[in-house]
């Protein structure tokens, strides 16, 4: 191997290095880009090493579709098995990771029906996808890199779906040893038509497949973006569901501009929690006060961060009275007790979900 050994490093149309070597082995670096993407900020996908688990850490008897345990993590379940989903303190070694979102199979299905399906998906704003630049004469490539593990190799596809234009790409890749770590990097082509809506509305989805009925599989893998077409979305999958012994494991998920996959991102728990409460936020042990003398008592609350939309709320009472009306907005929720004593305070637990 041999040492290239040099003070500075210049376009041949350059007034000026983008590399200057110094004498005690470093370098000064004039960098505007990485991958063809932002320096910071690289990553758009909230909760992709699973650190966050606002709901519970497990969650078990999944039959259906929902979010259950790690946030941002929604389940796709049609026929499909009962699942348990975890999280995990499974973790790749020597990669800055403390958790994984694990899906594990509690009653198999060996026999799929057509419609069977069973899904870890990932929804994005289509303000967060703009820097993609799909339906423009400048469309990015998209970078998607993750670790995943399971007892069952084989084939296994993920597919990008357009929500705002029912469009969809798909690639596979490849799970080589049963229950051993493996990373995986997919660059996925975009495409200059078919423009991602500019709101708060559900536009991006990541789809990965775990089990896929002949409705999915039947046609050719949609490997280009295309209309989207239920046959060729899962062509090739293999199905997890058929043993109890499957285990599917994920962390590290990262969806960047560009075509080069690079390092994970990791951010911190502080960070990314307020990221996944413009979801799903919870609040215990909060008071509304004692009781005027007509026994009424209100509780007004900011969210600890705006939420995307108006939340499903729900308001529990934990102490005397009782709760006669609430009300919510993105930015923060009041709570009305009746029937308080001048001695008794309104105690109440809160949970506000605006998911995609």
């Amino acid at each position: 191997m041999s040492t290239l050994k040099v003070d500075a490093i210049r376009h041949n149309s350059a007034t000026s290095d983008a590399i200057t070597t110094h004498s005690d082995g470093t370098a000064s670096a004039k960098i505007i880009d990485v991958g063809g993407a932002q320096l910071s900020h690289r990553n758009v996908i909230i909760n992709g090493d699973a650190k966050i688990s606002q709901r519970a850490t497990a969650q078990g008897s999944i039959t259906s579709g929902g979010y259950y345990a790690v946030d941002r993590w929604y389940v796709t379940m049609d026929t499909a098995g009962t699942w348990t989903m975890y999280q995990d303190a499974d973790v790749p070694s020597g990669y800055g990771f403390s958790k994984s979102v694990s899906l594990d199979v509690n009653t198999a299905n060996t026999s799929l029906s057509a419609g069977s399906r069973a899904m870890l998906s990932y929804r994005l704003e289509g303000q967060d996808v703009q820097r993609f630049c799909k339906g423009t004469a400048n469309a990015k490539k998209y970078a998607l890199s993750f670790w995943v593990k399971c007892g069952k190799t084989g084939t296994y596809v993920l597919e990008l779906y357009d929500h705002d234009n029912s469009r969809h790409i798909c690639k596979t890749y490849t799970i080589s040893s049963a229950n051993t770590w493996e990373q995986k990097k997919l660059i996925f082509d975009n495409e200059t038509s078919n423009a991602f809506g500019n709101d708060n509305g559900k536009s991006l989805e990541l789809q990965f497949y775990l089990v896929a009925g002949s409705n999915y599989t039947s046609g050719t893998l949609a490997t280009s973006w295309a209309a989207a077409s239920n046959g060729n979305r899962a062509v090739g999958q293999v199905n997890v569901a058929d043993s109890t012994s499957n285990k599917y494991f994920l962390t590290g998920v990262q969806l960047e501009v560009g075509d080069t996959a690079t390092s994970f991102e990791h951010r911190s728990f502080g960070d990314e929690l307020r990221r996944c409460q413009r979801y799903y936020q919870v609040g215990s042990s909060i008071g509304a006060g004692y009781g005027s003398a007509n026994g009424y008592a209100r509780a007004g609350c900011i969210f600890s961060t705006t939420m995307r939309d108006s939340p499903n709320f729900t308001a529990t009472n934990t102490g005397s009275g009782s709760i006669i009306a609430t009300g919510k907005s993105s930015t923060g929720f009041y709570v009305t007790y009746g029937s308080l004593s001048g001695t008794s305070a309104g105690i109440f637990s809160f949970t506000a979900e605006s998911e995609l």
